[in-house]
């Protein structure tokens, strides 16, 4: 089973953010480092949902804001480690349309359930496989910890 491995604040940051848009979904994406049994996340990248249609149960991130996250993930020294939103008043558990939204292989897609404005269960899916054809959900653990963040690393990305 692989394990996100999150800083307190990051995971504390990706709770608020679902607070904050209650009753709508929040989005974002993670950067960090990836290790043999998973990701390393060292930053949270709230960002804005771009459904008006339907933001109670969707999510998206604009392809614009998306090129951004990834040329700073980069600049640091990191990678997309995988993205997050909230479910507002409905489980931590991917949705159908979750899985056909999916399509960044390898990376952990986190879902926190906010019931009635209050953040309650946050869980983690890694998303396996080499295609589209053949990709799935698998549940990996989510572990806080505290210092994560690899100070050299992102040090010599400043020099």
């Amino acid at each position: 089973m692989k394990t996100l491995r999150l800083p307190p604040t990051v995971y504390q940051q990706i709770r608020a953010h679902g607070e904050e848009t209650y009753p709508n979904e929040c989005c974002g994406a993670l950067l960090g480092v990836s290790s043999p049994d998973g990701w390393l996340v060292q930053q949270a990248v709230p960002a804005g949902n771009t459904r008006t249609d339907s933001a109670h149960n969707r999510y998206n991130i604009s392809p614009a804001e998306l090129v951004k996250i990834e040329r700073e993930a980069r600049r640091l020294g990191m990678g997309i480690a995988g993205f997050y939103h909230s479910h507002p008043d409905h489980p931590a558990q991917w949705s159908p349309t979750d899985f056909a939204e999916a399509h960044w292989l390898g990376c952990s897609y986190v879902i926190t359930s906010v019931v009635q404005g209050k953040s309650t269960l946050t869980n983690s899916f890694f998303l396996e496989g080499a295609t589209e054809e053949d990709k799935r959900f698998e549940q990996e653990s989510v572990q806080i910890e505290d210092d994560l963040i690899q100070h050299d690393q992102i040090g010599s990305a400043h020099s």
